[in-house]
Order: structure tokens, then sequence, then C-alpha cells
């Protein structure tokens, strides 16, 4: 009979042990933007900071690639390890979910291969006139941000970064550009910056470029001279860097080459 209640005891022992409570994880808010400009829903995965306070005031930083499977999760880790390790302020991050990036991120071209290759090519416009006209005003009404505002984009993402670089500087204050796609349309993008640069006013702006040594070498070619052109515009407030990275490719640079971004802007903690 003892040994019949040590094991009952036994048992219920164990069983009460592995009882667990199991919880939802949740980083952040997932908002669906209805968009006229756009003329469809919208997700945006959106990050707050832990102690996120409504009195306090928040720089933001929008992803372009924002979906969840893509560049969301990593780069809202990367900006809490500088924000526990280096002098990075805490961000609210805005990741834009993809419906048609080759449509979005793109301009008009009469070029007959990209019009095959990316048949609904061509609206970059409408994207920018989204992010000017809703998405930042949404934003800016329904969380406490300041002015700081950052844009980081890659491949055809940093194609339209450099579009509103050049065209609408004054979406944002800090643009981190990788591996930009300005071989689209022949480089006509490329070979205007010169001319739309000089007709900007000399506003406070950071530009960051980088590109993968691995990477075609007209992508390496164009990051290159996208660089010297706007360290060869005279505009005194523009500050720049430009990042070559040795051992990357198109597939492996975007968090290495953040990091090595963020580093130019957030010294070390110690």
């Amino acid at each position: 009979m003892k040994v019949l209640s040590f094991t009952f005891l036994f048992l219920f022992s164990i069983l009460n042990a592995q009882k667990s409570v199991v919880e939802d994880l949740k980083i952040g808010q997932k908002v669906t933007l209805t968009s006229k400009v756009l003329k469809e829903k919208r997700v945006l995965n959106i990050y707050l900071p832990q102690n996120y306070d409504k009195i306090k005031s928040y720089p933001v930083m929008y992803i372009l690639d924002g979906s969840m499977n893509e560049d969301f999760l990593h780069l809202v880790g990367l900006q809490q390890f500088f924000n526990m390790s280096f002098k990075m302020p805490d961000f609210i991050i805005v990741g834009i979910a993809n419906v048609d990036r080759k449509r979005d991120f793109t301009f008009h071209t009469d070029l007959k291969d990209l019009q095959k290759d990316y048949p609904t090519t061509g609206h970059s416009d409408k994207f920018i006139q989204f992010v000017e006209d809703e998405l930042q005003p949404y934003i800016e009404k329904n969380y406490k941000t300041n002015k700081t505002k950052y844009v980081i984009g890659q491949s055809l993402g940093g194609l339209v970064a450099t579009e509103i670089l050049l065209n609408k500087p004054q979406l944002f204050t800090h643009y981190f550009i990788i591996s930009p796609s300005l071989w689209w349309d022949d480089e006509s993008l490329y070979n205007n910056a010169t001319k739309l640069i000089s007709q900007q006013k000399d506003d406070e702006r950071f530009v960051y470029i980088s590109v993968g040594k691995q990477e075609h070498p007209m992508m390496v070619k164009e990051a290159d001279g996208l660089y010297q052109i706007l360290k060869n515009s005279g505009k005194k407030n523009l500050k720049l860097e430009y990042k070559l990275m040795t051992d990357d490719g198109h597939a492996t640079i975007l968090h290495k080459s953040i990091y090595e971004g963020f580093l130019k802007l957030f010294p070390s903690k110690d």
C-alpha cells in the first residue's frame, strides 16, 4: 500500500510539474491601411519600443521590404541590439509589407525587355505618393513621432529610395540605400542624378550607400558612382557614408551592411 501511495504521489508531482502557460509573443502591431492612392489594402508591421511612452516623441524607421518574411524582424532585432549596446535611441519601426515590389519600386520604362520581364512595372510614383500622402500622415497622427525619419531599401527598394532622395528628399532625413538597382531603364535615374541633386536645397540629410564587392560589376560601379555624385554636389549639409562590403554578394549584404551603417551614427556605450 505504501508503494502504491508513493507511486501515485510521484506521478502526480511529475504531471503537475509539466503544466505550463502558453501566451502569444507580441513585438508590435499589425495595421491594415486602406490606400486610396494605391486602391488596395496595405499591411504595416509596426514595432514599438518596449517602454513606449505616448508622451515622448520617437524617430521612425521605415523598412521598404517590411513583410514578416522579409526584412522586418531581423532589422527590428538589429535596432534593439544597437539600442542596448550602442547609443541608438528608441525607434518606432514601420515595415511596409509588399504586395508587388516590382510595380511599386520601379518607374516607367519604354524598354521592351524590362516590360516583358516586369509586366506590372512602372508605378513607383504612386507608391511614393502613398508614402507621402497616406503612410507618413497616418503614422504621425497615431503615434508620437519627431522629425527624424529613416528609410531602408535594398535592390529595387534601393532604387526607389534613390528616386525619393533625388526627387522628394524632404520625405526622409536618413537614407540607407543598399545595392540599389540603378541599372533600371538603362541607368536613366543614375544618369540624371547630378542634375537632380543640383536642384535641391542644402538641407541637413544623412545618406549611407553600400554594395557588395561580389555583386554584379555594374551595381558596384553605380553605387560608388552615386556616392561620388552626392559627394561632389557641393551640399555642405549632406552627410555621406559609403561602404563596400568586400565579402558579400546580393543575397548576404543587407544585415551586415545596416550594422555597418548604424556604426557610423551610434558609438558604443563603453
